[in-house]
Parts: structure tokens; C-alpha cells; sequence
């Protein structure tokens, strides 16, 4: 997003302050914690030190293990009660703090948005269909389901491959 000037009284001048606010993902392995630095750094090398920078929310990206069993059985459910194919992508920019489950606890993560491509996601008309939001449910319901019956045994396999 970008502001500059004063939008309810513009003048035909050059505004003298413009702000610019934006969002980076990162991948596994990028040390987000240099990059305000780094930035500050490229900005006062191409003559912008009068640039500010300030960091409103920052997270490590994370990465999934696409084989790890609660993915696998995961995945399978959404299949089985679906009936459609299920796409992994194993990263996550850093957007939010999934460090905290995948990382500080050790489980893998699965994100599942129940949305679809014209839902205006976090515009001023956002919305969710009702058959989007039905399939929404009946996908977790079908995975909690799952994980109750099979949970256990996923739990020993994965402790058993801790092991090895």
C-alpha cells in the first residue's frame, strides 16, 4: 500500500512525504532477523538514508516435511472425503508465527484455506461462498474423524522413526 500527499486537498507539487507499507516472504534458511539491516544498508548505498524502515511483525519461514506420517494421513483424508486431489506446498514465508508449532513443539503444520480465487481475501468484500464454507466443514470433520481413529498409530510410527 502506498500513501503520498494529502488525498482531500492535492496541490500540483511533489508531496513532501510519501509512505509505502509492504510485506516479504522469506524461505527456510534466510535470517530475517538481518534483514532491516540489509535493507538499510541498500538504501543508504543508492542514496535514500532518509528512508525509514520499521518492522511492524516479522517470522521465520517454515518447511514441512511432505513424508512425515500426520502429513500423509493428513493428506489422505482430505482425498478420501474430498474425492479431489490435495496440493502440499511445504513452505511458509513467514507471514505468521508457525515457528511456534513447527519449530518450538516439532509437529508439522497444514494450512487449509476454504476459499477460492474471487473471495476478495482481506479486501473491504471478503466473502465465503456457502458451498465453499460446507466443504470447508465437511473436510475437517472428515480429518478430525481420522485422526481419531488412526492418531495413535501415526503417534507410535512417528516416535518409533525419532528413534531410528
Amino acid at each position: 500500500a502506498f500513501e503520498a500527499g494529502n488525498a482531500q486537498r492535492p496541490v500540483g507539487a511533489i508531496p513532501a512525504r510519501a509512505q509505502a507499507v509492504f510485506q516479504l516472504r522469506f524461505v527456510v534458511g534466510t535470517v530475517w532477523e538481518d534483514v532491516q539491516q540489509s535493507l538499510r544498508r541498500h538504501l543508504d548505498e543508492h542514496g535514500y538514508a532518509d528512508v525509514q524502515i520499521e518492522i511492524q511483525a516479522a517470522a521465520p519461514a517454515t518447511r514441512l516435511d511432505p513424508d512425515d506420517a500426520w502429513v500423509r494421513l493428513a493428506t489422505g483424508s482430505l482425498q478420501e472425503t474430498s474425492g479431489k486431489p490435495v496440493t502440499i506446498l511445504p513452505n511458509l514465508g513467514g507471514t505468521i508465527p508457525n515457528h511456534c508449532f513447527s519449530e518450538a513443539l516439532g509437529l508439522p503444520t497444514l494450512w487449509m484455506p476454504h476459499s477460492y480465487p474471487s473471495c476478495s481475501q482481506h479486501a473491504p468484500d471478503e466473502h465465503l461462498l456457502a458451498p465453499v464454507a460446507r466443504e470447508g466443514l465437511q473436510l475437517m470433520a472428515g480429518l478430525l474423524w481420522d485422526i481419531g481413529q488412526q492418531g495413535q498409530q501415526v503417534r507410535q510410527q512417528r516416535a518409533q522413526s525419532a528413534v531410528a
